[in-house]
């Protein structure tokens, strides 16, 4: 029987592939507000800049490749049973190989009604204004904006409860309820966190915590050898 092994992912993986982090230090995504592209607001004020946006977020994944973070993860299945529960709205994970990824926020490459979450497809090209979903509604971004609750954090929450070793990579642990997801991982579990800096929640009150603050793609590397180190010592109990 492998471990759990429960890797919760943010913008600081895709970063490395050339993606923009969701919110960059000017706290602009792409150069937009985030109240302008990324709320319910935004999608009834204005829906025909909030395709155009999620369209060029599209090419812009369509056009990336997985880093050495994202097939440093997918590798450890060689060893470990690996859920991935990740911020980013791209398929960098899935792409480098790894075969259980939740994603809290949505996937770029989805779309569905704005009526009716429930009706979800497949998209690669542009979502067009006047598309129409099988209920009659216009189709949108398959993205959990804000303001939207976050309906596959019930999910998450179970995963992340029976984790038998957990690690955080490349988020901030600011956005709600994704980072309160860290509270519910059992105290004696064993908690790696991979961040070019560590985020300020986790540096007190976290039992059997290793830091490892190097960016994703270096970072995940050093993981690895500390997790078979951890593999070889729980094998010899």
């Amino acid at each position: 029987m492998k471990q759990k092994l429960v890797v919760l992912s943010g913008a600081g993986v895709s970063a490395e592939s050339g993606l923009k982090t969701f919110r960059d230090c000017d706290g602009l995504w792409e150069g937009y507000e985030v109240t302008e592209v990324a709320t319910p607001g935004a999608w009834r004020k204005n829906p025909q800049l909030v395709l155009d946006f999620y369209n060029m977020r599209r090419k812009n994944v369509a056009d990336a490749h997985p880093n050495a973070a994202h097939y440093g993860l997918a590798d450890l299945e060689k060893h470990f049973d690996v859920t991935i529960i990740t911020q980013n709205i791209d398929d960098l994970h899935e792409r480098a190989g790894s075969s259980q990824v939740v994603h809290l926020h949505g996937e770029i490459f989805k779309m569905r009604s704005e009526k009716n979450p429930s009706l979800v497809y497949d998209i690669h090209d542009d979502i067009q204004w006047g598309s129409k979903a099988e209920d009659g509604y216009q189709l949108r971004p398959h993205i959990v904006w804000f303001e939207e609750e976050v309906p596959m954090i019930p999910r998450a929450i179970e995963i992340v409860r029976q984790a038998d070793v957990f690690v955080v990579v490349g988020t901030s642990l600011v956005v709600y309820p994704a980072a309160g997801l860290v509270n519910y991982v059992p105290s004696f579990v064993p908690k790696f966190v991979v961040d070019k800096q560590v985020p300020p929640c986790m540096r007190m009150r976290i039992h059997n915590l290793t830091k490892i603050e190097k960016p994703a793609t270096e970072g995940i590397q050093e993981l690895k050898d500390k997790l078979m180190e951890l593999s070889e010592a729980t094998s010899l109990q």
